[in-house]
């Protein structure tokens, strides 16, 4: 199906940090593909690292923006389950261009649909974010009842869902966050809450669990942090590491036997593995049911629109926002 020759507005990265407001031809899918037109997209900090970095082998200008959600608009050759007019959402490839723009394409095989009853903003915040709290949770340290579990920047977004996820799963949930998030971080789960600013983060998780340490750690701060916590596990324990492996020569061999969990969640598309690949909608989908129903907040922060993307994703390489930030196309 052709776009018949016309434009739509995109974010362009042009190169290193030049990222400005454009205009792109509309474009076609391919076999396998569908064309979605964009109603949100979630902002995430890997677009403002991608921003920034903006790699040589790339074709440039390039569009930013991972977590789609939209209505489909037209299909390409052997996509035999996906009609236009579906409202999708999906985590896409890193390396193609993205949503923020007007349309955007992706592979029919990564689409989840959204329940009628979550509006596109909503669904917005959830693909990387909720999707990687879910894989390191569910499909990594199989977290459940009886489990504490210690969750790193709990205001953010991988962290705001990993608490709402891990008392869903029943586990007893601490988690870190500055003074002026507790509240926030409480609402969404935590049973304490350590202000990491003030507190000794591993004398108070030790208070709390008796001196046993956690059966659980999801790590969004860095590889800094992740050797710090590894230390917290208790024997068996488990971390997964969001921003960056920990040192394993942390903890003696043969002592606490901990068991570390990098979590990728895009290079489901780079590793070629189409298994991890067909995981990403299911993952995806199960979310949005719990959004459905009501059992999981979005955390959305506010909306922008385009020409306020750029001044939004550099107050999120601040790294202080609380919650999802997500462009929308009124």
């Amino acid at each position: 199906m052709s776009n018949g020759g016309t434009d739509m507005r995109a974010a362009l990265l042009d190169g290193p940090g030049a990222l400005r407001i454009g205009a792109l031809p509309v474009p076609d899918p391919g076999p396998g593909q569908v064309r979605v037109r964009v109603e949100a997209c979630g902002l995430n900090p890997v677009d403002y690292q991608v921003a920034a970095a903006a790699p040589a082998d790339w074709t440039f200008p390039h569009v930013l923006g991972l977590d789609v959600v939209g209505v489909v608009d037209a299909a390409g050759e052997d996509v035999p389950d996906v009609r236009p007019g579906e409202r999708v959402a999906y985590h896409g490839d890193l390396r193609r261009r993205g949503g923020f723009a007007e349309f955007a394409l992706a592979d029919a095989a990564v689409l989840a649909p959204v329940p009628a009853g979550v509006d596109p903003v909503s669904a917005a915040c959830l693909p990387a974010a909720g999707m990687t709290a879910y894989q390191a949770l569910v499909r990594r340290l199989h977290v459940g009842a009886d489990d504490v579990v210690l969750i790193t920047a709990a205001a953010g977004g991988v962290g705001g869902f990993a608490v709402q996820l891990a008392r869903l799963l029943g586990a007893r949930v601490l988690a870190t966050a500055s003074e002026r998030n507790a509240e926030h971080v409480r609402r969404l789960g935590a049973d304490e809450v350590i202000d990491y600013r003030v507190e000794d983060v591993a004398a108070r998780v030790r208070e709390l669990t008796g001196g046993r340490g956690v059966d659980a750690v999801v790590d969004t701060v860095g590889p800094e942090s992740a050797t710090a916590n590894l230390r917290l596990l208790a024997h068996g324990g488990g971390l997964a590491a969001v921003a960056g492996r920990p040192d394993p020569t942390a903890v003696a061999p043969f002592t606490l036997a901990p068991s570390i969990h990098e979590i990728a969640l895009g290079a489901a598309y780079s590793s070629g593995d189409e298994r991890s690949r067909a995981d990403l909608p299911v993952m995806l989908a199960e979310l949005l049911g719990l959004l459905e129903a009501g059992r999981v907040e979005p955390m959305l922060n506010r909306a922008v629109d385009l020409a306020d993307l750029p001044a939004a994703l550099d107050e999120l390489a601040g790294r202080h926002v609380r919650g999802k930030l997500v462009l929308a196309f009124g």
